[in-house]
């Protein structure tokens, strides 16, 4: 734990480089982030980003890594079900799909 209390540090205090060095303009982190210009670059210069907003500017300027991530997460976690018995039988998933199919049919053809 204290190496990643370390490692949130280091990036907290080092954001305004690892932003110039990103391969994505200011502007566009900024849109994408949700934060306010304004507030965005006090925030860059006092090193004040809080951890929920490091993490989203994180996902912004490495989607891969993050996808990366979420992708071996989830597989983790499908072992895991398999592991404990947490399993759906193919035809119950089959019959699910049809009726969402189905229900998305009807709602389309009440729409028209």
């Amino acid at each position: 734990m204290i190496l990643e209390i370390k490692n949130y540090i280091q990036i907290s205090n080092s954001i305004d480089e690892i932003l110039k060095n990103s391969p994505f303009k200011l502007k566009y982190i900024i849109e994408k982030s949700g934060i306010s210009e304004p507030t965005f670059f006090r925030k860059m210069k006092e090193k004040k980003f809080n951890p929920e907003e490091l993490l989203k500017i994180a996902e912004i300027i490495d989607p891969e890594k993050t996808s990366k991530e979420d992708i071996l997460k989830a597989i983790e976690e499908g072992l895991d079900d398999v592991r404990n018995g947490r399993l759906t039988s193919h035809q119950t998933v089959l019959s699910e799909a049809k009726e969402r199919i189905a229900k998305k049919k009807n709602e389309y053809l009440l729409d028209k």
